[in-house]
């Protein structure tokens, strides 16, 4: 998969690229408007990470240039500027999601996750595994098709997951996530044993074919069983 980061800051454009190599994208940046404009009107992308304010230019510019060439559906926008007005303008445009700074990296790869998903479901917006399907619009879930409740923790717990099944989630990436700052004020990360264990229970009631797989000292993984 192919990432572009659209990023004046360098430090941040810096950690932001390092993390995604890490997660084997291939990454490609850009600083200005220019540079910008020069690589998605040359390039595709499988997901584009795009600053609204750049050097010589405005973001929004470029998203109107990658709408007009049906290449806006894959975009996520991140910014510093907490504006209702540009997060519609760059919705209406296309884009698919919006992150405002500062934003935990573990956050950003979950969203370029979904976004990977989304295209790669030609916009299907539901998770499965297993005999298990996750309906983000309607932030419900079933098994063998009937419908198991879920609170809000235990939907974004069950979404990340899903977004990573197969791969071994950190308890401190999974905490960011679901509960971001807040997780400062904890002595340790019981509670999310504790979240996990009630979805575990609901799987069993309802013969879930997916299961989580602790590894100890470092967290879970989704598996099917």
């Amino acid at each position: 998969m192919k990432v572009l980061v659209i990023e004046d800051e360098a430090e941040l454009r810096e950690i932001v690229k390092d993390s995604l190599v890490k997660e084997d994208y291939i990454v490609e940046t850009a600083s200005d408007f220019r540079s910008a404009l020069d690589k998605v009107s040359v390039y595709d992308y499988d997901c584009i990470l795009l600053d609204i304010m750049l050097p010589g230019g405005s973001g929004l510019q470029v998203l109107d240039l990658l709408k007009k060439e049906g290449k806006s559906d894959n975009v996520i926008i991140i910014s510093a500027k907490d504006s209702l007005d540009d997060k519609l303008k760059g919705l209406e445009l296309g884009a698919d999601d919006y992150l405002t700074k500062p934003f935990h990296i573990a956050e950003l790869n979950a969203r370029i996750k979904a976004v990977l998903r989304r295209k790669q479901r030609d916009g299907k917006n539901t998770l499965e595994m297993g005999n298990l399907v996750l309906d983000l619009n309607e932030r419900s879930l079933s098994i063998n098709g009937e419908s198991v409740p879920l609170n809000r923790k235990e939907f974004d717990i069950l979404n990340y997951f899903l977004l990573n099944k197969n791969r071994l989630v950190s308890k401190n990436a999974l905490a960011e996530h679901v509960w971001g700052d807040n997780t400062d004020q904890a002595d340790n990360l019981d509670f999310i044993y504790s979240q996990i264990k009630n979805l575990r229970k609901k799987f069993l009631m309802k013969k879930a074919e997916v299961d989580f797989e602790a590894v100890y000292g470092i967290g879970y993984k989704l598996v099917e069983k």
